[in-house]
């Protein structure tokens, strides 16, 4: 399967980069051959989307990168094992999702998907519409600020979903198969997420949230340059609990 085209998570407004034009098969099968590099290319074009798919996991921006970086090199040690039945972008994205809960679960704080109990709105503090005194409109004024704030307040199984199909874009079905979720199970989430959203944010979303939890600029030349650094690197000492982790298969 070919892609052309840059994944709509590519750096809004980069300059074009040598290598752009190749889709993410013919860069994998460059890599594999021995252009190591060219690794970079796959990153810079789906950094944002694992940023925003670890945020929505772990909540916190720093743990976030580490998990973009073990992603990364994960992906590289198994990229032999990307048989091209499903977009790499897909099968990258499931990874990301697999570090990032493996994480949390380290920590204690993830919930499963599965097991998450439909949530009322009253679970969330309400956000008030009434009339925007100044200091309100300085903060209406950065939309942005707003949600990344509502979306991080969610349970990780519903900040998930948010992240992956309205801030993201993803298609449902799209969503569904990174999280290996069923598409009606992944529907029935997504209408609660919503609805855990005051009116008033989800009214200014649609054209706010492309802008949110952006990564780019310095952020993303540090995650390339540090998961550059780690491929280098003999797999053992690049990722020391490799052994024994879980095989990543295709989707």
């Amino acid at each position: 399967m070919q892609t052309r085209v840059l994944d709509v998570s590519a750096q809004a407004g980069s300059p074009d980069r040598p290598g752009d034009s190749l889709s993410d098969e013919e860069v994998v099968r460059r890599v594999l051959a021995g252009e190591r590099p060219l690794f970079e290319i796959l990153m810079r074009r789906y950094n944002r989307r694992l940023y925003r798919v670890a945020r929505g996991i772990v909540g916190d921006e720093h743990e976030a990168e580490d998990v973009v970086q073990d992603a990364y090199v994960r992906a590289f040690h198994h990229l032999d094992q990307f048989a091209e039945r499903a977009r790499f972008a897909t099968w990258l994205t499931r990874i990301a999702v697999y570090e990032a809960m493996a994480r949390s679960r380290r920590r204690g704080r993830i919930v499963e998907i599965d097991a998450m109990p439909e949530v009322h709105k009253e679970s969330i503090p309400s956000l008030r519409s009434a009339e925007l005194d100044p200091e309100q409109r300085a903060i209406q004024h950065d939309l942005r600020t707003i949600l990344e704030a509502a979306i991080d307040g969610m349970p990780a199984p519903y900040r998930l979903i948010l992240m992956l199909r309205d801030v993201e874009g993803l298609s449902t079905a799209a969503t569904a198969e990174c999280l290996d979720l069923g598409i009606p199970a992944v529907k029935t989430r997504l209408h609660r997420a919503r609805g855990l959203l005051r009116r008033r944010i989800a009214e200014q979303a649609t054209t706010a949230c492309r802008e949110a939890f952006a990564f780019e600029g310095g952020r993303c030349d540090r995650v390339v340059a540090a998961v550059l650094a780690r491929i280098a690197e003999p797999p053992e000492e690049a990722y020391p609990d490799l052994e024994g982790r879980r095989r990543v298969q295709d989707p």
